[in-house]
Order: structure tokens, then C-alpha cells, then sequence
């Protein structure tokens, strides 16, 4: 086993009430990548920055090896002093380290570098943040929710370059499938101490249940061993009892044990508030479109919601999901074609900007809008402090402004709103941002049991894949151009539906031309014993025309990576992506020609 490159070993600090970190342990080998889990307020980022050097332990060991090199992500990055995001990415550089790095990174990203960091937005001071960690490559790479904010194919592509890093990870993430797909090992941070399994997070959840029944089962013995001691204590000889103080003192000791045992955090309890049932078509879309300028947004789409459907919609940042969102539900008029609401319809939205939370606001004040000490859940008064405990809040908390929680508790706190109001409509963008796992599983509970119907936006494979009946997306997924499609299914159903509409286009393709060395290939038993000049020629050649193809495709991809570029210059864009097709019909058209030619060699050669 390698030596450790970081320790954290018996870490404590608390903020004045009950400890954050009560004897947490981290441990960094060189190649691990560690996805740390726990729910939302239990240290998480608290202890990864202590592993940064951010924030200091009251007590404990900290051990970095001296020529190690940290990054961390930060969730606010500060880009004081710098002119342009690629001064600030490049900021990061350490002696000796390529600055290429940080273009690559950058257009892979959507940045072009030249961004003022004063007018970027959340999701892209985000990614100016994950360019500035990754380009040195350093011996460690702290990363604190690296995926809040990407679009699902910039996830992807992370997921990537993270498998492939010779950094050692310890990641933050509310993403299962992204710490599934990363991590090898993983470490649960629980009621302020640590427990390491040394293996990904696709086992975490059966692992953490075991421990936690072993635990429970623990308790209740020692409960049962209290019973038997007091049992001897109560009716033993008085001689025996006066003279064994030993026994005495460990019937204390276990008394305190049992009462010093603080459980697990209980679960989110919750479902949506019912509300009167709506007519059975929800929403009728016929032939609908929409532009901005010269840029299309959504091409005729027509669709049908039905009451009972889960429908998920997906596509990279600037796709026009949230514009194709407002269109279907009444808030935005298309510019041609038509939309229809059903009837009797109570829509509750959760936005993901969280816009209507004001910091000065109360918990208490916003859940109840302001009325009193009440809110109405299922037709039944309920006490603001009562219903605040399902969601994991304590009752003092109900006079704390909310600028003082946490994201992942804002998040629940919104969820807790949105569940108290009546609906047979939800719209949900982005509803799993900064959710814990178990809140998480919640969520997916109450979509999937939520009588009515379900439009949502999300870059959560895993969450599209367990609720949603169908998926929207775009027709063209790396090149927006309006067509939007809507699969049955999940994500993972839309990817394997697009994967085989694509295979059956390239035969039929193929099928209709006729194979372009069918005159130049010998019949059978023509006695032609080796390749005409011109095939010898075209077996040398493709693969460097291959290669060309591949380095063109490539270039267009980094410019095509922009997010604004389409805004800038759709002209530019939307030649782009012409040329793109063309590059990749004429590569396969090539390799289909070479694989041709090889088999062919082969066989006259013997």
C-alpha cells in the first residue's frame, strides 16, 4: 500500500453547539478516487475544506505530504484582479505546467477565455472554476459539487477526463451517476465521524444500510445487558451488590452509552398535496414554433400530455428547455401553431433559480406566505413547526433567515413549500440540485406516486431514468437547431432509441449507394491474384485522409463548443454543422472503403 499523500486523522471542530466534526478521518493515497457522501449539513465540504488548508481543525492531525500539490473547487471562486476568465484559469498553473491545458479545457467547457468574469453567470463562473483546478493536474483534486450547473453532455465529457486523471479525487456530489461512473472508493460522513468503503459508490447504499442494522442491533443489545445488570442490582444479595463497585461503575457506563447515542438523521417525510383531479388531456401542443432573431429555438412540434405522464426534458445549456418549458405550459406564446391547456388545472413550479427566496425572509414566514403560525397540507391545519420537522428542520429554526442555510437546505425548504400547496401539475427545473441522496429518494418517490402529472427539467441521468414516462430532447444533440423528439422512456432509453435510429439511417444509407470498390473487386473465381494499382493506392491513402477528416471534425467541435456562439453568428454555426455532417458521412464512407479493401487484400494474399 502506497503512503498517504494527505491525512486527516480525529478531526473536531464545532461552531458553539453540537459538533460538526466529531473524530473525522480522511485518508488521500496517490490514484484514489474517493466520492465523499453524507447528508446535507453533515460536514461534507467542512472537512474538504480542512483538506485544502481552508479551514482549520480545533483538534486532530492534518499530514500533507510537502510536495504534493492541491486544488480545490471552490463554490464561490473569486476572480478579483483578473481581466478575463483565462487569466484567472491560468492563474492556476504551477511552474512547469503546459498553459495549453487551460485552452483545451476552456473549449471543452464552452468558454472561449476571453470572458469577462464580472458579467459570467453561475453555471459559467462554474466551469471557469473547474478549467482553473484541472489544467495543472495536481496531485490532489478537491472537487465540491463539480457538476451543479453543467448540461449533460459537458457532464459526460467530465466524467471522462476525471476516469482518466492520474490526480487523486475526493469529490462532493449529489449525482449518482456520476459518483458511480468516478469513484473507486467512498467515504460516509455520519453524525460527525467517517467510515471508509474501499469501493465505488454503486455499493454505498446496501453497505451503509448493513452498518446501520449492525448498529441498531448493537443498541438494542446493550438496552437488553442495562435490563439484566439493573435486574442484579434490584435483587441481588445486598453483600454482593455493596461489594462489587466495579460491576457497579460498568452498569453507569453503559446507562451513559445508551443514553448518549445519538441516531442516524431521520428521512424526509413527505408527499404533494392532492388537488382536485384535472381533465384528462393536459396539454395539447400542435405544431408549435419559436425564434429568436434568427435563431430557431423550437421547429414545428406538436405533443399530447396525458394525465398521469412524467415527461423529462433534456439538452445541453441554451438548448431552449426552459423556453420549450413556458410554451407548453401557458407562460410564453409560440410564434405560429397552437397550445391548448386542459381543464381544471393547479400547477405548482419549482424554479431552479430559486428566485422568489428572499435571504431576510424567515423559514416560518415563507412557508406559511406570511400567515400566521398555519398552513393548510391536504386540506388539514398543520403548525409551521410540525410540518418544518418532516423536512429535517428543527423548531428553532422557524425564526432563521434563510440566508443563513445551507444550499442543499434551501433546497429542501423549497421542496417543502411547493409539497404544501395544492396541485395536479408540477414543473420542476432542476429539482435535484443540492439535494442529499435521501432526499433524493424521496423525490423520486413523490414523482413517481404523484397522481397527476410531471414535467421537469434535469441533468440527473438517474433521476431522469427512475420517474419519467418520456423524454424530450433535441434531434440533434451536439448542435441544437430547434427539432425537439420526444422518446419513450428514460434517459438511458432515449440514448439506446437514438443510438438504433442512427444505425438504421446508416444502413439504409449504405443500401441505396452502391459499395464504391463493387467494379474494382475481382468476382469469384476471376483469378485475379492482387489489388489493381488503383486500390493499392486508395489502401494507403484513406488512412491519412481518415486522420484528416478526424483532425477537422475535432476543430469544428472546440469552436462549436462555445455556448454564445449560436447567439453571436448563427450564420457561423449553422455552417459549422453542415460541414460537420459531411465531414462524418464522407469518414465513414472512408472506413467502410479501407475495411473493404483490407478484407479483400487479405483474401488474395491467402
Amino acid at each position: 500500500m502506497a503512503p498517504p499523500i494527505l491525512k486527516l486523522d480525529d478531526i473536531f471542530l464545532s461552531f458553539g453547539g453540537a459538533p460538526l466534526l466529531a473524530g473525522a478521518s480522511l485518508q488521500i493515497e496517490p490514484g484514489d478516487k474517493i466520492c465523499l457522501v453524507g447528508r446535507n449539513g453533515s460536514g461534507k465540504s467542512t472537512l474538504l475544506k480542512i483538506a485544502a488548508g481552508l479551514v482549520e481543525a480545533q483538534s486532530g492531525e492534518v499530514f500533507r505530504h510537502p510536495s504534493s500539490t492541491v486544488r480545490y473547487l471552490e463554490q464561490a471562486p473569486d476572480f478579483a484582479g483578473f481581466n478575463t476568465v483565462q487569466a484567472y484559469a491560468e492563474a492556476g498553473l504551477g511552474p512547469g505546467d503546459d498553459p495549453y491545458r487551460v485552452t483545451y479545457l476552456l473549449s471543452h467547457l464552452g468558454l472561449t477565455g476571453e470572458e469577462d468574469p464580472k458579467n459570467l453567470s453561475g453555471g459559467e463562473s462554474r466551469r471557469a472554476a473547474l478549467a482553473r483546478v484541472l489544467a495543472p493536474e495536481p496531485d490532489i483534486l478537491l472537487l465540491d459539487e463539480p457538476t451543479n450547473h453543467l448540461d449533460l453532455p459537458t457532464i459526460e465529457w467530465l466524467e471522462g477526463e476525471l476516469q482518466k486523471t492520474r490526480s487523486a479525487l475526493v469529490l462532493i456530489s449529489h449525482d449518482r451517476r456520476f459518483l458511480e461512473k468516478v469513484s473507486t472508493a467512498t467515504v460516509w460522513l455520519d453524525r460527525g465521524t467517517s467510515r471508509r468503503l474501499d469501493r465505488g459508490f454503486s455499493h454505498f447504499e446496501a453497505w451503509r444500510d448493513q452498518v446501520l442494522e449492525a448498529e441498531e442491533l448493537e443498541q438494542h443489545k446493550l438496552g437488553k445487558a442495562i435490563e439484566r445488570e439493573e435486574h442484579w442490582l434490584r435483587y441481588g444479595v445486598t453483600a454482593r451488590r455493596k461489594r462489587n463497585m466495579r460491576r457497579l461503575g460498568e452498569l453507569q457506563t453503559m446507562r451513559s452509552q445508551y443514553r448518549g447515542h445519538k441516531g442516524p438523521q431521520g428521512t424526509v417525510q413527505a408527499t404533494a398535496s392532492d388537488a382536485q383531479e384535472s381533465g384528462k388531456l393536459v396539454i395539447e401542443a400542435e405544431k408549435i414554433t419559436k425564434s429568436f432573431g434568427d435563431r430557431s429555438i423550437v421547429t414545428p412540434f406538436s405533443i399530447r400530455v396525458h394525465r398521469g405522464d412524467c415527461i423529462g426534458l433534456v439538452g445541453p445549456n441554451g438548448a431552449g428547455k426552459t423556453t420549450l418549458l413556458k410554451m407548453l405550459t401557458g407562460q410564453l406564446s409560440p410564434d405560429s401553431g397552437t397550445i391548448k391547456l386542459g381543464t381544471n388545472l393547479e400547477i405548482a413550479t419549482l424554479d431552479q433559480k430559486r428566485e422568489d427566496l428572499d435571504p431576510e425572509d424567515t423559514l416560518a414566514n415563507y412557508l406559511t406566505d406570511g400567515r400566521g403560525e398555519n398552513l393548510l397540507v391536504n386540506g388539514e391545519q398543520r403548525h409551521v413547526t410540525g410540518y418544518m420537522k418532516e423536512f429535517l428542520f428543527q423548531p428553532e429554526q422557524a425564526r432563521t433567515p434563510i440566508r443563513s442555510l445551507s444550499g442543499g437546505e434551501r433546497a429542501r425548504l423549497m421542496l417543502a413549500r411547493i409539497l404544501s400547496r395544492p396541485a395536479n401539475l408540477l414543473i420542476l427545473d432542476e429539482p435535484t440540485n443540492d439535494l442529499d441522496i435521501e432526499t433524493l429518494d424521496l423525490l423520486q418517490e413523490i414523482v413517481a406516486g404523484f397522481p397527476g402529472t410531471v414535467i421537469l427539467v434535469s441533468h440527473d441521468r438517474d433521476f431522469l431514468d427512475r420517474t419519467v414516462t418520456s423524454t424530450i430532447a433535441p434531434a440533434v444533440p451536439d448542435a441544437p437547431d430547434g427539432r425537439w423528439i420526444e422518446y419513450a422512456g428514460g434517459y438511458s432509453d432515449m440514448l439506446a432509441q437514438r443510438k438504433g435510429a442512427l444505425e438504421e439511417r446508416k444502413r439504409a444509407e449504405k443500401a441505396a449507394e452502391k459499395p464504391k470498390t463493387q467494379e474494382a473487386a475481382p468476382s469469384a473465381g476471376s483469378g485475379k491474384s492482387k489489388l489493381s494499382f488503383k486500390q493499392k493506392f486508395a489502401l494507403d491513402n484513406l488512412p491519412k485522409e481518415m486522420a484528416k477528416a478526424e483532425a477537422e471534425i475535432a476543430k469544428r467541435e472546440q469552436v462549436m463548443a462555445d455556448p454564445n456562439l449560436f447567439t453571436r453568428d448563427p450564420a457561423a454555426f449553422n455552417r459549422l454543422a453542415s460541414e460537420m455532417e459531411k465531414l462524418r458521412a464522407s469518414l465513414t464512407d472512408m472506413e467502410e472503403e479501407w475495411l473493404e479493401l483490407e478484407m479483400l487484400r487479405e483474401e488474395l494474399e491467402g
